[in-house]
């Protein structure tokens, strides 16, 4: 049998990163779509230069690496950019995570999970099963998202709305993890689907 490559998904500060944190104690492997896109744009890269001949040399910082929050800016209030963003990103992304689960195979891993934020949005909730959603009320995304990124309300609250509502995740997701109460419960709950997940090989 070959390596089982389910996946983690979530809204903005939902939670996911304590998830994914809670199965690598576990000594599951964790495939980070975010630490993959960050690999996809070090300096070097030709991920990187297809950036910046799409949004130019100001989303570089003075080392010239990529200035996410730069980039962050110019993409989150223009739908057409970030589609443009996206188009560059995750092809290379995806080539990576399935690199990197070949990998997790040949070493004779039976489970792996893929922590990604937009698993659902891009058509791979289906590529990824069972799909594990972590899921909090938005007004505790609000709240995290300020206390998290430094951002002010207004604009966590537009940096959720960007992205498909939680709800529908939830409609999609085999397992949800409530990330509502402490971080006990939510430890607790991740092992009980973790425990599952395994169970059901």
């Amino acid at each position: 049998m070959g390596l089982v490559l389910f996946g983690l998904t979530g809204g903005l500060a939902s939670g996911k990163s304590t998830v994914a944190a809670r199965f690598r104690e576990r000594g599951l492997p964790v495939i980070d779509a975010d630490q993959l896109a960050r690999e996809v744009v070090l300096p070097g890269s030709e991920g990187l230069d297809a950036v910046v001949a799409a949004f130019g040399a100001e989303v570089l910082d003075a080392s010239g690496a990529l200035d996410r929050a730069k980039l962050a800016a110019i993409v989150f209030k223009d739908p057409e950019k970030r589609r443009r963003l996206n188009a560059i990103l995750h092809p290379r992304i995806g080539a990576l995570s399935m690199k990197r689960a070949a990998e997790l195979a040949e070493r004779g891993e039976p489970f792996a999970c893929y922590e990604a934020a937009l698993l659902v949005e891009n058509g791979l909730a289906d590529a990824f099963r069972p799909l594990v959603v972590v899921a909090v009320p938005e007004d505790v995304q609000v709240a995290r998202a300020m206390a998290r990124d430094g951002c002010g309300e207004d604009e966590a609250r537009a940096r959720i709305r960007a992205q498909m509502p939680l709800s529908e995740k939830i409609a999609a997701a085999d397992h949800v993890i409530d990330n509502a109460g402490s971080k006990d419960d939510t430890r607790t709950r991740a092992d009980e689907v973790l425990d599952a997940i395994r169970a059901s090989r």
